[in-house]
């Protein structure tokens, strides 16, 4: 177990939060998802209220599934919901889940009640590992709140993409949270996008990783937070474990006022300069 330094947790607006940074057992979903209660159940002892799991934890993320596709009334988010009402937690957990022609990768989010709060489907695919061959994209934003924090999400591949976490920003989302299956091999590009995606929008960004080997990768963990100047607050090593973070929206919003970036954007111009022709 690992977490960020000690806080006053009298004061009501910060949230304990926890990324379970978990090894899937592939393709064994009841297997992992015996695991993670355990982990839940840890979680929620240590005043988290709100835990993360990486990337399709429950079977370990393929890039053109065929099996354990499932919506989300299946035995993967049932079993979360159930876990999340029987230790008042709220839970995110993502999965393959069902649409025609292809299944989508997408994140649930589940309140300490184990009703659904909000879902979020990957918008983009990763084409170099023939994602989009297996999958249909995301169209929408995933928001929802949990207590004082409004929150987003986001998935893996999408730290690419700057424009996903702007658009978040614009709706006042305080954290955005990003369940990943990133490799070992790239993880120097984790850290890099996770601080920069922060410090730009001057949000909270928790990437939560699996670890362990799957036949499709090699993951070695690093789940990590920035803050809203980017700075990394917590980071765990290669092993299973929890970690934790405490998010205030307090921050966020004094990072904003204090230093307020948004003023100077030109939204309009981008715009133009995006669709004008070439001369």
């Amino acid at each position: 177990m690992s977490s960020q330094e000690s806080r006053n947790f009298d004061n009501g607006h910060i949230i304990r939060v926890c990324s379970a940074q978990i090894a899937s057992t592939w393709e064994e979903p009841e297997q992992t998802l015996l695991k993670a209660e355990t982990f839940i159940r840890h979680a929620a002892d240590c005043d988290a209220k709100l835990i993360c799991f990486p990337e399709q934890f429950a079977t370990g993320w393929d890039p053109r599934p065929h099996k354990n596709i499932q919506d989300i009334h299946g035995g993967i988010i049932s079993s979360l919901q159930g876990f999340a009402k029987e230790y008042r937690i709220g839970i995110l957990g993502s999965l393959r889940e069902v649409h025609h022609p292809l299944p989508k990768n997408t994140v649930i989010a589940i309140g300490g009640d184990g009703g659904i709060l909000a879902s979020y489907s990957k918008m983009h695919l990763f084409s170099f590992c023939h994602e989009h061959e297996g999958n249909s994209p995301g169209t929408d934003l995933g928001i929802f709140e949990f207590d004082s924090l409004t929150c987003g999400m986001a998935i893996c591949y999408d730290l690419r993409f700057p424009e996903l976490f702007r658009l978040y920003a614009k709706n006042g989302v305080h954290v955005i949270f990003v369940p990943a299956a990133w490799p070992q091999s790239r993880l120097g590009h984790w850290e890099l996008f996770i601080r920069a995606r922060a410090a730009e929008n001057q949000m909270y960004v928790l990437g939560v990783n699996t670890t362990g080997k799957t036949p499709v990768d090699t993951y070695a963990g690093a789940s990590m937070t920035a803050d809203p100047h980017g700075t990394i607050i917590c980071r765990a090593g290669e092993a299973e474990q929890l970690l934790f973070s405490d998010i205030d929206p307090g921050e966020v919003e004094m990072t904003r006022s204090g230093f307020p970036v948004e003023n100077d954007r030109r939204d309009a111009l981008y715009h133009s300069l995006l669709t004008r022709r070439k001369g």
